[in-house]
């Protein structure tokens, strides 16, 4: 059996996974795991600037794969730089492996130098950790790492490493384990087929169902079988933010993104919905709104792999435990035994209204001869990719923009921070799906509050080539707060107004990138052809838009799904 060090271990153990790229930043308490790095050769590792970027970039190319991202991180400072990273995955149900150095073992709980109780300080945001306390223990809590990490409902996993476990001078047989058993964690697969039975009778009876997906369908794969139950039943299909591309927004069926920033047709049909068929979603605030007043004529059917996540905010009607892909997959063939059918006469009436709310065109907006307006840039963006670029976005008004005007037709596209609203996350999980996919389209949109929280990444990107686009829609203020502080504060704009910006196409420049200044509405879709006709360079796009230009849909605070903002003078 071969001998290896800690150190050696760990590096082994990641190659034995079949991990291909390492995002990390070295420091006192890992560098025995980066010399082991040295020596290895095989997996490329990503120096980023800073350890929060290192698990966005893990996040991206995650989120752009399915693969489970992994980071390598010091002790102290460094792994809880890692925090919001890790909680942002947390959120959104991403698989990550964080790898943090600790002190060694003997310190712990002393107050060295550079200690932080990383697991205790993780816990809320994890889906599990390790502690490796001997090196031997290193080979299968890795392995266990990234079999939690993305089995069930994937999470992120900590594994923390202690100093003196990877001490290079001492050696213990390896031996990587080809299979995993945790007699606790046994996540369920198949869904209950008297559930299912009754789900299935349930759908084809209504008269007025909608199918609601979630990020859930996308992580199971399950979008082609999305696709094929929709179309067998002719089911108006609206999805979450975290959704978007389970379902092809170019198709017919589609009714756009649901919830405070949804279209008129979707949070229309959903309030008079008698059925919701919810997929891989959770019910979050973002979308029920008021959950006293949502959807009061539906009955529900819940399937999530999580059991934690039915009913726990709006009571499940019929809950199915289990993937979505393999649920699905049963729920089709409960239709095609049993002959299942719906009411083609209810179903075209359904048709009907669901037209009418569509025919109010919500997401029409004024053009302006001098000023660009942000719905333009995503418009211009969807046309110069050809709706084939993945898509990572930061948080804010650009985000509810590109999420309604980019319409994404394959999963995994859209890549943003869901739950947890990470400003900061959009470059950094553009560079990670562009590792992750060296010959895509990746760009990022961002604006200018949210690209300044990394932009030090910009440095990461020249090291190593990342030609990502950027595509900054410059308010020169925090958009989403300015506009919250128009519509409800009175127009008391808080320190919402970027009034000292940076130069960026200096900026970019200074980091040996392109940078493109656009302000004129005739010259924005030939500079942005320009821009990604450079396919190998980083070019920073700085568009100044319309700064009083606001999101809409948007719905009213503790109304029904039904209840929203049309524009800044119309609501319904």
């Amino acid at each position: 059996m071969e001998m290896l060090s800690g150190a050696q271990m760990v590096v082994r153990a990641l190659e034995d996974q079949g991990v291909e790229h390492v995002f990390g930043y070295p420091g006192g308490s890992v560098l025995d795991i980066y010399d082991a790095l040295f020596e290895n050769g095989k997996m490329e590792h990503v120096l980023v600037r800073h350890e929060q970027a290192a698990v966005h970039m893990a996040d991206g190319y995650a989120r752009s794969t399915g693969k489970v991202g992994t980071v390598l991180v010091t002790s102290g400072p460094g792994a809880t730089n890692c925090i919001t990273g890790i909680a942002t995955a947390y959120m959104d149900s991403i698989p990550l492996v964080i790898l943090s150095g600790q002190v060694p073992t003997s310190m712990i709980g002393e107050d060295a130098f550079q200690e932080t109780d990383m697991i205790g300080i993780s816990r809320p945001v994890v889906k599990h950790s390790f502690l490796c306390k001997t090196a031997s223990e290193i080979p299968d809590a890795i392995k266990k790492a990234y079999y939690i990490a993305a089995t069930g409902r994937p999470g992120p996993v900590v594994v923390d490493l202690p100093k003196d476990v990877q001490n290079p001078k001492e050696k213990f047989p390896y031996q990587y384990p080809e299979s995993v058993s945790l007699r606790s964690y046994n996540p369920t697969k198949a869904g209950h087929k008297g559930q299912i039975k009754r789900a299935a009778k349930l759908l084809t009876e209504a008269s007025r169902p909608v199918m609601y997906v979630g990020g859930g369908a996308i992580n199971a794969n399950a979008d082609a079988l999305v696709t094929r139950l929709a179309e067998l039943l002719n089911l108006p299909v609206t999805t979450t933010l975290m959704g978007l591309g389970a379902f092809s927004g170019t198709h017919p069926q589609f009714i756009g993104m649901l919830g405070m920033h949804g279209t008129f047709e979707a949070n229309k049909t959903m309030h008079n919905a008698d059925l919701i068929f919810a997929v891989g979603a959770r019910f979050d605030d973002r979308v029920t709104n008021n959950v006293s007043k949502f959807c009061p004529h539906a009955t529900v059917v819940h399937i999530d792999i999580d059991p934690t996540s039915i009913s726990k905010t709006v009571q499940a009607h019929v809950p199915i435990v289990g993937s979505v892909e393999t649920v699905l997959q049963q729920m089709l063939d409960v239709i095609g035994e049993c002959g299942f059918d719906n009411d083609k006469q209810a179903m075209a009436e359904w048709w009907s209204q669901i037209g009418q709310w569509r025919s109010r065109n919500c997401l029409a907006y004024e053009t302006h001869p001098t000023l660009i307006k942000p719905q333009q840039v995503i418009e211009t963006l969807y046309k110069v990719t050809k709706g084939e670029a993945f898509v990572a976005s930061d948080v804010g008004q650009h985000q509810m923009f590109a999420a309604l005007y980019y319409p994404f037709a394959k999963p995994r596209q859209w890549i943003n921070s869901g739950g947890l609203g990470t400003m900061g996350f959009g470059i950094p999980a553009a560079m990670g799906a562009q590792f992750a996919n060296p010959d895509a389209v990746v760009c990022c949109v961002t604006g200018d509050g949210s690209v300044q929280m990394n932009i030090q990444e910009l440095s990461t990107c020249m090291q190593y080539g990342v030609p990502i686009k950027i595509i900054s829609i410059n308010n020169r203020a925090l958009g989403m707060v300015k506009q919250w502080q128009k519509m409800f504060y009175g127009g008391r704009h808080s320190h919402s107004y970027m009034e000292s910006l940076p130069d960026f196409v200096k900026l970019a420049e200074a980091y040996g990138h392109v940078g493109m200044a656009v302000s004129d509405p005739a010259e924005l879709e030939s500079a942005m052809e320009k821009a990604f006709a450079m396919k190998d360079r980083l070019v920073f796009m700085d568009i100044s838009v319309d700064p009083d230009e606001h999101v809409y849909p948007m719905q009213i605070k503790f109304g029904a799904m039904d209840e929203m903002w049309l524009s800044k003078t119309e609501r319904t």
